[in-house]
């Protein structure tokens, strides 16, 4: 609607600063005369806009279409109003010695209202036109967001679904080991393992997916998981943790961590006659996080086909955060054991934070 007003604002100054520079008689007279018919136009072209948006949902050619027909019975309307308000309602002194200079332009209404009539069937198709295509490219930023919208929420699902994928024999493990514990009276310890336990499945739980958490809270949860398991393995399991101060404060995805390290536990650890040791390892490297998670188990491992889940649950988080801004590698290392990399964006501002 502002569009129409505006156009009629424009025209009804332009025709009465056209009229002062040629300093046309009756001006005064011609003003209002012109004041009453750019408000029937603005009614008409509401109309015209009215009959468009009836036809809004359909197809661009049904709205185009709309807009030709609605144009002719417009211009017609509104040339049929402008010869009355200025032709037949007393017209002015000025157009009265004009038709009788020339009578023939003038003798017959039809003839004049069918000339304005082309005129205006041109100007209320190009507004229709117009309208359409504003209305069209409305459509299309509504439909760019709805699939911006449904493209967050799939991928906020997507990570949810990967953030949760925790190895339910963790817990039956647990469960195990608890009632071991409790059944050779060693209660301080399993007491703090429920705490541990319970701490652990609170941050897993209650932690949002899709939002980054700082490497310190982290490394913080996985010494949980860490010491939930060396219930299990305290003769076999060790733990190295290598994270410089200066890197706390680096952002990462939430237990991003978490699949590597229990991959390291059920097939470095879990296996193993000997000592193995789990080392978490944090660099700034060229601009980047390099994280690392290294088993040194034994050297005859090989990456079992059940470590797939967990690297694959790991490049896919990767990859919907971070959209190909991270890469982890992996594999056997060369006197025994698995590593994996991680390389995620570091921003700067997160190391001057400390």
């Amino acid at each position: 609607m502002l569009t129409i007003v505006g156009f009629w604002v424009l025209y009804f100054t332009i025709n009465t600063l056209h009229a002062a520079l040629f300093d046309s008689e009756d001006q005064w007279d011609m003003i209002k005369r012109r004041a009453v018919v750019v408000v029937v136009g603005m009614i008409i072209a509401g109309i015209v806009c009215l009959l468009l948006r009836r036809v809004e949902g359909k197809s661009l050619g049904a709205m185009v279409t709309t807009g030709f027909l609605a144009a002719v019975p417009a211009s017609v309307g509104y040339s049929s109003f402008n010869y009355t308000m200025f032709y037949l309602v007393n017209p002015s002194d000025a157009l009265l010695r004009e038709m009788a200079a020339e009578p023939e332009s003038y003798h017959r209404a039809i003839n004049v209202i069918a000339e304005f009539s082309v005129s205006w069937f041109f100007f209320f198709v190009a507004w229709a036109v117009l309208y359409v295509a504003l209305s069209y490219a409305t459509r299309v930023r509504q439909a760019e967001r709805t699939a911006a919208l449904y493209r967050a929420a799939a991928q906020s699902a997507q990570l949810r679904a990967l953030r949760y994928q925790i190895n339910p024999h963790f817990l039956f493990n647990t469960l195990n080991s608890l009632s071991t514990l409790i059944l050779r009276q060693r209660n301080a310890e399993a007491e703090r393992m429920i705490m541990n336990l319970a701490t652990f499945f609170r941050t897993s739980l209650t932690g949002d997916p899709t939002e980054d958490v700082t490497l310190a809270e982290e490394i913080r949860t996985q010494r949980l998981y860490l010491e939930i398991e060396q219930n299990r393995f305290p003769e076999r399991l060790l733990v190295a943790i290598d994270v410089p101060r200066a890197l706390e404060a680096a952002l990462i995805p939430g237990f991003i961590l978490q699949p590597l390290i229990e991959n390291a536990i059920k097939y470095g650890v879990s296996r193993s006659v000997e000592p193995v040791t789990v080392a978490i390892r944090a660099r700034a490297e060229g601009g980047k996080l390099a994280l690392s998670v290294i088993d040194d188990g034994s050297p005859s491992f090989e990456a079992p086909a059940g470590t797939g889940v967990g690297l694959r649950n790991v490049t896919d988080r990767l990859a919907t955060r971070f959209d190909g801004e991270a890469s982890i590698t992996y594999g056997p290392r060369p006197n025994g054991g698995f590593r994996v990399d991680l390389r995620l964006p570091l921003r700067p501002e997160q190391l001057a934070a400390q």
